[in-house]
């Protein structure tokens, strides 16, 4: 049986085309023309075809060489792409990052990742979609996102959940003291004037699931009164005076935070947890892969962050404090 056709051979078939003699074609790929033309009459062996027409003057292809010669165009192209894939991948001078967030990561973690990101691999694109939890876990295991980093609890399906690398707290902001002067139980937010955000989630967003759940056992029902989509846009209505809101303690200490919003912790205390989620058997690109390093360095310093915060029970909640 023939050997099958190599690269180098396509690559002087296309050469001789091109330069319209082996001699030429040689001198083009830096090689004796007797060794093209060998190589060229093992690729017609290979294929049981004729290519060229053989004249003293210029090649002339047959009418195999004519059907082939496009198809040995893109196989070299591919070829090529293939290399060039790699070398961006190798050296981190191409290629996309595809991660996912919860919505309001982008107060107090995306600017400092990505920046650090870019700084380092500015020839990568970046694409970072903040979503809520839920919707960030359903991409990431349809295959639409490599990784993401979300808030649990979520439908682990077709997933693999690591462990929490965040541990945060949710309080109740108002410009109100009087409101804010203990923490605040379950009874009392079901008659709060509440503004809460992931408005198109609603019953999938992990904290409200958390918060209807307790709810319920205490006979009550949480109503808010006012719904948006974004967890800025529940700060500056809170901050307006047009009613309170939950937000992360960690929100608390984003620049942007309004200081005349007052907060408190929960009575009992609601702890959030984040997880970096990835798609079960799915394989990451080299530049997610690093994204996802420089995401845990950056983690761990709000993590840092947060343990200044409200200290935390022994339920790995926050006690009752006083803001």
């Amino acid at each position: 049986m023939a050997a099958a056709p190599t690269l180098q051979q396509l690559g002087y078939f296309v050469a001789a085309v091109e330069h319209g003699s082996f001699v030429a074609a040689a001198e083009a790929v830096h090689i004796a023309q007797p060794s093209l033309s060998e190589q060229i009459r093992r690729l017609e062996r290979s294929l049981g075809v004729t290519l060229f027409v053989r004249t003293n003057r210029r090649l002339q292809l047959t009418e195999a060489g004519r059907v082939l010669l496009p198809q040995a165009r893109r196989t070299l192209a591919d070829v090529s792409a293939l290399r060039e894939s790699a070398r961006h991948i190798q050296e981190l001078s191409g290629g996309t990052v595809s991660f996912g967030t919860f919505s309001s990561a982008h107060l107090y973690l995306l600017t400092a990742l990505v920046g650090d990101f870019r700084s380092q691999y500015p020839g990568v694109t970046t694409r970072v979609v903040g979503l809520n939890s839920s919707e960030v876990a359903e991409q990431v295991r349809r295959g639409e996102l490599e990784a993401g980093l979300v808030q649990l609890p979520i439908d682990e399906r077709g997933l693999d959940v690591g462990p929490p690398v965040l541990v945060d707290s949710v309080v109740y902001v108002s410009t109100d003291g009087e409101r804010t002067r203990a923490p605040v139980t379950i009874e009392q937010l079901a008659a709060a004037p509440l503004i809460l955000s992931e408005a198109r989630w609603g019953a999938e967003d992990p904290l409200r699931r958390s918060l209807t759940d307790r709810a319920r056992r205490a006979g009550v029902t949480l109503q808010p009164q006012i719904e948006v989509e974004f967890q800025t846009a529940a700060v500056e209505l809170a901050a307006h005076g047009l009613g309170d809101s939950l937000v992360s303690y960690l929100v608390t200490r984003w620049p942007g935070y309004p200081g005349r919003l007052h907060w408190v912790p929960l009575d009992p205390p609601v702890v959030e947890r984040f997880a970096f989620v990835t798609r079960t058997n799915g394989v990451l690109s080299p530049a997610t892969r690093i994204f996802m390093d420089l995401a845990h360095r950056h983690v761990r310093a709000l993590q840092r962050a947060a343990d200044a915060g409200p200290p935390r029970g022994e339920d790995g909640g926050v006690p009752a404090v006083q803001p």
